[in-house]
């Protein structure tokens, strides 16, 4: 036979209680108890506090007794569950996690949990086991098999922390108007038209366009950034030839910085992207000439991430083409006034990562000189 247990609160425990229920903010369950134990407190008895509160007369019991025996804080918290027992043991689990972790079975392209679930069961003794637990056993090692991402990984050796320091200490010298740092680099976009003409936007309909579109060929930015000052240029051709870099390189001495001493210039690895390019190009006088007024300094091979116009081209693509665009003329005059306003608002790129932070950051990758560790 259970045990009556009678709920008397303290004045401060049923104003506590009030506010809570009053508050809303908390889980239904304790909601409930705190309902509970108000009714308890004003008399009530368990059948008709569970018919009001909508609980089992057992979660009643429960709850009164908790109170009596270890307190308001402990009778409104939640009990701890003992909950099945884990169909997989520790080594078992570790199995699961390797076997997500290498390539999977000949003629599938990827790990799914269906085909992890049978690959587990042929390498145990378990009859049987559900996505579900495989599901589970992955989510809490944060694993996702099915998923891929594609990097582009860099062999970190003496020459590419040539490079990449060379670039660093670059962007953190003080700016100088006879000796501009300007950061360069190509990147190419499609000119797609729409087949059906889209229903413009109206109160409560957004703006309907057709998944069917047609590609009107594709089109090359060239993008120049100054990199201590608000000031972009983004050229338009219709090819990244040879002939293009050079036009483009003359176009940067002679239109936009036609005073400076010398231009530094970083850019990538690509093919084209050599002084030879110009002497392709133009009369060897020529070429000599805008040489002259240009220094080129290369990132490493695969780190564009340390070119700061890369940047500059993400913020391009996400305000200006995040949309279709089905010429050429078009698309000149879309970027011409995305160039006009973001240079007005005199946005730049804040490079905060330095020498002295890759020292730290990527101590463990730098080579090892002959003579010892270096300092």
């Amino acid at each position: 036979m259970n045990l009556q247990y009678r709920v008397e609160l303290e004045p401060s425990e049923q104003e506590m209680l009030a506010t809570l229920l009053g508050a809303g903010k908390h889980a239904a369950r304790t909601l409930k108890r705190a309902q509970i134990l108000l009714a308890a407190h004003a008399g009530r008895d368990d059948a008709s506090i569970a018919a009001t509160v909508a609980v089992g007369e057992s979660t009643v019991y429960r709850t009164k007794r908790r109170f009596v025996e270890l307190g308001l804080e402990a009778a409104l918290a939640e009990q701890a569950r003992a909950g099945a027992q884990r169909k997989l043991s520790g080594k078992e689990q570790a199995l699961l996690i390797a076997t997500a972790c290498a390539n999977p079975p000949a003629g599938r392209a990827r790990w799914t949990l269906e085909l992890l679930a049978d690959e587990f069961v042929k390498l145990t003794e378990h009859e049987a086991l559900s996505c579900e637990t495989v599901r589970r056993r992955l989510a809490e090692n944060d694993l996702k098999p099915w998923r891929k991402d594609m990097w582009c990984i860099p062999k970190v050796d003496a020459e590419y922390v040539a490079r990449m320091e060379d670039v660093l200490d670059l962007y953190a010298q003080d700016p100088d108007p006879q000796q501009p740092v300007v950061c360069f680099d190509e990147s190419p976009t499609q000119l797609i038209g729409e087949v059906r003409q889209p229903i413009p936007a109206e109160p409560g309909q957004p703006l309907r366009y057709d998944y069917e579109y047609k590609r009107n060929g594709t089109a090359n930015l060239f993008v120049f950034l100054d990199a201590h000052r608000s000031w972009r240029r983004v050229k338009v051709t219709e090819r990244r030839m040879a002939q293009d870099f050079a036009q483009c390189m003359r176009d940067l001495v002679d239109i936009h910085y036609p005073q400076a001493e010398r231009i530094r210039l970083v850019l990538d690895n690509l093919s084209t992207h050599t002084a030879a390019a110009l002497y392709q190009s133009m009369p060897p006088q020529e070429a000599r000439r805008i040489l002259q007024r240009i220094e080129f300094h290369y990132t490493p091979k695969h780190a564009s991430w340390l070119n700061m116009v890369e940047i500059e081209i993400g913020v391009l693509r996400r305000q200006c083409l995040d949309r279709r665009i089905d010429c050429r003329e078009r698309l000149i005059a879309e970027i011409e006034a995305w160039e006009h306003l973001r240079n007005a608002s005199g946005a730049r790129i804040h490079w905060m990562f330095s020498t002295d932070k890759a020292r730290q950051k990527l101590a463990k990758a730098y080579p090892v000189p002959a003579c010892g560790k270096p300092s």
